[in-house]
């Protein structure tokens, strides 16, 4: 299996670093052919569990262009209760669940329909925690590498059109997430007994 990253930061790469690039992820697991990968990243102020459960969360909504993609509903904006007891095997989104390990990270197929067009797409969300109380959300997506002219334009378009939902989704989840570390923060200060 050979893979591909792209040379051009855009529509492929959005805020990754070339170490998030030359990385191995779960989903190169799923690759038996040459694929390229596409990589977005979001630094998200607050712990990798909490950014986790948020992920956890694309099991009902796609927290991007609702307008779009969710048939107008608004993606839920507080967390699900049992949302986070995941199976391989579950829906995912617009696919089904692979593989994960809690806090760390979700993998997930395609559905065949997707396999049809693009040949292989599995992605996988990864977090990554860093110094302090902050985290990282970065996601490959592969799909197969093309080889025709209409694959090439297929390729790209699917490239830009991903760009487009995919970085509007980790907006969407860092901006939840860092709320949810918010008021976990002012929470225990209200809670706390004043002093006589």
């Amino acid at each position: 299996m050979i893979m591909k990253i792209g040379a051009a930061r855009f529509p492929e790469h959005w805020q990754a670093t070339a170490d998030e690039l030359a990385a191995g992820y779960p989903c190169d697991r799923l690759a038996k052919a040459d694929v390229r990968a596409l990589t977005r990243a979001v630094d998200i102020e607050a712990s990798a569990p909490v950014t986790f459960r948020w992920l956890c969360q694309l099991r009902v909504a796609p927290y991007s262009y609702d307008w779009i993609d969710n048939r107008g509903r608004t993606s839920p904006r507080v967390l699900t209760p049992g949302l986070d007891r995941l199976e391989t095997g579950q829906g995912f989104g617009v696919g089904t669940l692979v593989d994960f390990a809690r806090d760390e990270h979700i993998t997930i197929r395609a559905v065949p329909a997707a396999d049809r067009w693009f040949g292989l797409v599995a992605l996988t969300y990864r977090v990554i925690a860093r110094s302090g109380s902050g985290s990282r959300l970065v996601v490959r997506l592969l799909v197969h590498e093309p080889s025709s002219p209409w694959e090439h334009i297929r390729f790209h378009l699917l490239a830009w059109g991903d760009l487009i939902m995919m970085r509007k989704q980790l907006i969407t989840l860092k901006q939840l997430a860092e709320q949810t570390a918010q008021k976990a923060a002012i929470e225990p200060r209200a809670q706390r007994p004043k002093r006589a």
